[in-house]
């Protein structure tokens, strides 16, 4: 019976061998499909590219010549950038303003943007867009979560895993954000940061947010600084009373059973004295960002910067343009003649 059972397992061993090399076989096979279908495309690209050439070269120096004309004729365009820290979750009020801001652009109501800003109607008129954004950092999205994990406890930390806080951070969550503002004047933007700023720092809500938390970081900060006090008057107490100790042991032949005890006391208030000072140093950084519920890092420049560049340039813009139509036209004209072969 042995002898009969192992020629059959050795054919089945045979026969799922077969299979597997089956499989390889598809699965390479398949993979070179795609690479000569992808191949053959190319080869189709660079024959449509060679018979049309004179064609697409065409359509583009006409647009370029359109383009440029255009671009001629076009105002210059000068930008500047404000980079500020919202506090107290004062982030999206900023950005619903900043977008009020644009929507004025966009309607042209240059008398309520003169209004807003103390502008003549003339220079709102040269006011083209308002944007703001978030500078991304790494750094913030790490330390939002680490403080979301030190905040709660240890059964929710493990639930809440860093991919999935990582999902649910907004652009909101940024630490810093960029205001760029975008006009057909260069000296218009000191005019700008202003109102942007007082439109958020004046919400009362806000304040309120910013008197009550300051009102704690200082009523913490004095708290931590009588404690630091009281743990340098006992370390003074501590090291007269061991002076004392010294001197009388040197008076007389003695045994000490708790010069251990001694030591870790004296270690103890080393460590509480230099946890008091950290947490005294993360309540001064506190009160420096948080003294105000905005706080400007970089204000708008007085003279703004000239946009240039190969996406602001209308003569390049339309003779991509001017090619893309061209292909567009030439493969519309390739279907045409495939259709009329087909009826025949």
């Amino acid at each position: 019976m042995a002898k009969e059972s192992q020629p059959k397992e050795e054919i089945e061993l045979g026969s799922l061998f077969i299979i597997i090399g089956k499989g390889f076989s598809n699965l390479f096979n398949f993979i070179a499909t795609i690479f000569k279908g992808i191949y053959h495309l190319l080869i189709l690209l660079l024959l449509f590219i060679k018979k049309n050439v004179i064609k697409l070269v065409l359509a583009a120096v006409i647009g370029g010549v359109i383009g440029t004309f255009f671009q001629l004729k076009k105002a210059p365009t000068f930008g500047a950038d404000m980079q500020v820290q919202p506090n107290f979750k004062s982030t999206r009020q900023l950005y619903n303003n900043v977008h009020y801001y644009n929507d004025l652009v966009k309607q042209k109501d240059t008398a309520i943007l003169a209004a807003t800003f103390h502008l003549s109607s003339e220079i709102a008129a040269t006011l083209k867009k308002f944007e703001i954004y978030p500078i991304k950092n790494g750094n913030d999205l790490l330390t939002s979560y680490d403080e979301l994990i030190l905040s709660v406890d240890t059964l929710t930390a493990k639930s809440y895993s860093f991919d999935v806080f990582k999902n649910t951070f907004t652009d909101y969550d940024y630490r810093i954000h960029n205001i760029h503002v975008v006009a057909t004047k260069n000296d218009v933007f000191s005019k700008l940061d202003e109102v942007i700023i007082s439109s958020v720092v004046n919400n009362k809500f806000f304040n309120k947010v910013k008197r009550l938390t300051n009102e704690n970081l200082n009523r913490t900060d004095s708290l931590l600084r009588q404690n630091l006090t009281q743990v340098d008057s006992l370390r003074r107490v501590y090291m007269s009373v061991l002076i004392e100790k010294s001197k009388k042991e040197n008076s007389g032949t003695t045994i000490d059973l708790g010069g251990t005890k001694t030591t870790n006391k004296e270690l103890e208030l080393f460590e509480t004295n230099r946890r008091i000072n950290k947490d005294l140093k993360e309540i001064t950084e506190d009160k420096s960002e948080k003294s105000e519920v905005l706080n400007v890092i970089s204000n708008f420049q007085p003279i703004g910067y000239e946009i240039k560049g190969i996406d602001q340039n209308y003569g390049v813009q339309v003779a991509v343009l001017g090619i893309l139509l061209m292909v567009l036209f030439l493969l519309l004209k390739q279907l045409n003649i495939y259709l009329n072969n087909y009826k025949k």
